[in-house]
């Protein structure tokens, strides 16, 4: 597929994938999936791609027959950022949230002449399908309803979530319509061709409409809502949104916790990656300290997703920004928010380090000032609090 020399090639092949992939997602095969995009990671990055986007455009969307007509149906993922010193709520939303979310999303979301079934639970990042499998059920299951008209019934037990104090919750909905027509709103001819016009548009009526119904859900939360769209692209941009307010929310944290000056903490910046000599780097790990300390009080992890996972390590803390107009490196980007709120003793550990975890507790070690690797350790007298950081 992604060596052919035409479109009608290209899609030839790609609907003799999609049918393998049917089947597999179908039966819950998983361990050919994996295996088939683990191999390919490591021979044709290009091939692996297309695997994975034929994946997840398989297991989040489908063309049911319904009054015999043929409709599309997109999973899609409402992303909520969310910020607090205390716990960030998950679990069912009520009957009166439900009907405020629906009449939202249909007026400002979702294309006209659309169906939609919406899952009665706030979810956080820990209760999502575990598996392409498990989404592609959840699409099928979800896309039924909205063609029927039934209610949407999810499993009254969910896995427990990780109290962090900077993390996402998600409302997952189902949107069909007939073949071929617009599923979302800003796909319309009247949205006219401008589609970043039209999506703005869309998010700031969407943030004044339903950020007051979502606010409700999340009491004692600070929250930023997101453009909703089609499941794996809006979660892992989500993903990438909730980064920096987790610094943010560090620095929150840690300056009442400890009752210090911003000012006052120290950051050790660690590129954590694969010790292969090829220096490509997995995420980065903040280790925060008071003032020269070899003692990390605290760390925060910033992964990197998709092009981030090239070479991305700097051995300089300087200049933020290399070019005029140039975007912000993923360390650029923490350096830059660190400074922000008010944290300027910032360094670098001087190589780029593994991805070594506590064997006790599982929880990520952070580099020092003394490039160890070392687990994060609140002091004993520092101010108690319900949640983690990412």
């Amino acid at each position: 597929m992604v060596r052919a020399s035409s479109r009608i090639e290209s899609r030839n092949w790609e609907a003799r994938l999609d049918l393998v992939l049917q089947k597999q997602l179908a039966n819950q095969q998983m361990q050919a999936i994996d295996s088939a995009l683990d191999h390919l990671f490591h021979t044709d990055l290009d091939a692996y791609d297309a695997l994975l986007d034929s994946i997840e455009a398989i297991s989040g969307s489908c063309t049911l027959e319904h009054d015999g007509k043929a409709h599309d149906a997109l999973l899609l993922a409402v992303p909520v950022l969310a910020w607090t010193r205390f716990t960030i709520p998950s679990g069912p939303i009520s009957a009166a949230a439900m009907q405020a979310l629906t009449a939202q999303l249909y007026g400002h979301i979702l294309a006209s002449n659309t169906r939609a079934a919406i899952a009665p639970t706030l979810f956080s990042i820990d209760q999502l399908p575990r598996s392409y499998g498990d989404t592609y059920q959840l699409t099928r299951r979800m896309a039924e309803a909205a063609l029927s008209g039934k209610s949407l019934q999810m499993p009254a037990a969910l896995p427990d979530t990780a109290p962090f104090l900077a993390d996402t919750r998600y409302v997952l909905l189902a949107v069909t319509a007939e073949a071929g027509q617009p599923l979302l709103r800003w796909q319309e001819d009247e949205a006219g061709p401008n589609r970043v016009a039209a999506t703005q548009a869309a998010l700031t009526q969407w943030q004044l409409q339903a950020g007051p119904s979502l606010q409700a859900m999340l009491p004692g939360c600070g929250i930023e809502l997101m453009l909703p769209g089609a499941y794996y692209v809006t979660c892992r941009e989500a993903d990438k949104a909730i980064r920096p307010i987790s610094l943010r929310a560090a620095a929150h944290y840690l300056t009442h916790a400890l009752a210090v000056e911003p000012a006052q903490l120290s950051v050790v910046i660690a590129a954590i990656g694969e010790e292969s000599g090829d220096y490509r780097v997995d995420e980065f790990r903040l280790a925060y300290s008071v003032g020269d300390s070899q003692e990390v009080v605290y760390g925060v992890v910033w992964p990197l997703y998709d092009e981030e996972t090239a070479e991305e390590f700097i051995s300089s803390l300087s200049p933020i920004r290399p070019a005029a107009n140039a975007p912000l490196t993923p360390l650029q980007q923490i350096i830059a928010v660190l400074r922000e709120t008010g944290i300027t003793r910032i360094q670098q550990a001087g190589s780029v380090m593994p991805g070594e975890y506590c064997d006790d507790c599982g929880s990520p070690l952070f580099c020092n000032v003394e490039d160890e690797m070392v687990h994060a350790e609140m002091p004993e007298d520092a101010q108690q609090n319900t949640g983690h950081l990412h």
